[in-house]
């Protein structure tokens, strides 16, 4: 049976990079959206994972990502979409959710064919993420609103290209179909 699984990209973060002022206004502005993305596909029963970078350190493992930027400056932007206790975690070192990670085994361990795309930051890592689904053969789709860029001309073009180049289904988190 086909499966949907939403994946949660980079959004356990504490905001200490170069970029950071950046992204943080898109990050409260998308913010609502992933929350509501978080509870419908939780109340579904779709499969949430959490695919998120390690920031470089090699012993961190998911609880300790999370309790690191529960304590950080920018906890605001976590604690909302925390993983609960029947979250997935997946562990990245670059920007592909799927680069040299065990989710591509995990989607098929859930039996899902179909990936729903939030987080951060659009033009990088949610765009690398939906290349290398697409390269996989899975459906694509990306919340629009639930996604947050650092160079808002470039996660438009990302987001152009996800849909034509990738045939990524592109809509608001309200109207994504698990």
């Amino acid at each position: 049976m086909a499966q949907s699984a939403l994946i949660v990209i980079d959004m356990i973060n504490t905001y200490d990079h170069d970029d950071a002022a950046l992204l943080i206004p898109s990050v409260e502005e998308s913010l609502p959206a992933v929350t509501r993305l978080l509870h419908r596909a939780r109340e579904l029963d779709v499969p949430v994972i959490y695919v998120n970078d390690n920031f470089g350190q090699w012993r961190s493992h998911h609880g300790e990502i999370l309790e690191t930027a529960l304590k950080g400056p920018h906890a605001d932007l976590v604690r909302p979409v925390a993983p609960d206790d029947a979250s997935l975690f997946v562990v990245k070192a670059r920007h592909s959710a799927f680069y040299e990670t065990p989710l591509g085994y995990l989607l098929t361990q859930q039996g899902a064919d179909h990936v729903v795309l939030c987080g951060q930051v659009t033009e990088q890592c949610v765009l690398y993420s939906a290349l290398a689904a697409h390269i996989r053969h899975l459906r694509v789709t990306v919340a629009r609103d639930a996604v947050a860029h650092i160079h808002p001309d470039l996660a438009e073009a990302a987001l152009r290209m996800m849909e034509r180049n990738m045939g990524a289904r592109i809509s608001a988190a309200e109207d994504v179909r698990f």
